[in-house]
């Protein structure tokens, strides 16, 4: 896992880490914009929508990396695949770009562990990508993180349709704090689990926590890769299935 230098959750609350000039540098990064839009396409993939039928989606963000609705990416991916969407965003200067870009899709302005403003069912499935950890933090002597998880899972729960899923590409610290976020989603009427993609290598490595709203789906299998990497033998993977 990641040194918590690394971690920008770490280092100051969302709506303060990404402030204009770190949402410019996220947006206009090449790299993490290749980054984003492979594991945005891989969350719809794993969101398993109707074939051929446009759906109403919600992309939610906390901030935290280029990908999600803030700088609009992952936005304009599901723009391209049809789809009308909602973005959820706590950083002002993420959401002044996703303006500058012009996205299709609409945009709230909200804090995601303060719950969801939205009519129950309004939505056919949801993504977040690189945001769910940020909830795992206590910014404010007032957050606690098992109930901003738990508001979180349950506004969003009532959000969707029954029969949707939500699927969350996320940096777990450790696996206490995977156990954490899946108890508190299960505790809020979902199932579901953790799908791992490329589960032995350091690098390619991905975490997706995949969600079934109002029904007991089959979760999907992670991808695997015939190349590994040589330097980790025996890594562990952390999984929250149940």
């Amino acid at each position: 896992m990641a040194s918590s230098c690394r971690r920008p959750e770490h280092m100051a609350p969302p709506e303060i880490f990404y402030n204009e000039e770190e949402a410019k540098k996220y947006s206009q990064n090449s790299r993490m914009i290749e980054i984003q839009s492979q594991m945005s396409e891989r969350a719809v993939e794993l969101l398993n929508l109707p074939e051929d039928q446009p759906c109403f989606l919600l992309n939610v963000s906390f901030i935290t990396c280029p990908i999600r609705c803030g700088s609009g990416l992952s936005g304009d991916y599901l723009s391209e695949e049809g789809h009308c969407w909602v973005g959820v965003d706590i950083s002002t200067a993420m959401l002044d770009v996703a303006l500058d870009r012009e996205v299709e899709g609409d945009l709230v302005l909200g804090d995601m562990g303060e719950g969801l403003p939205f009519r129950p069912g309004t939505f056919d499935g949801c993504i977040s990508i690189s945001a769910l950890q940020w909830l795992c933090n206590a910014d404010k002597k007032t957050h606690s993180p098992p109930k901003r998880l738990y508001t979180f899972f349950s506004t969003l729960y009532s959000s969707l349709s029954r029969g949707a899923r939500a699927v969350f590409q996320l940096y777990p610290e450790n696996s206490e704090q995977l156990e954490l976020i899946t108890s508190q989603a299960m505790k809020a009427g979902f199932s579901g689990g953790m799908v791992v993609d490329y589960p032995n290598s350091t690098k390619a490595k991905k975490f997706f926590l995949c969600l079934f709203a109002g029904f007991s789906g089959t979760l999907p299998k992670g991808l695997v890769s015939e190349t590994v990497d040589r330097d980790v033998p025996n890594q562990v993977q952390f999984t929250g299935q149940r």
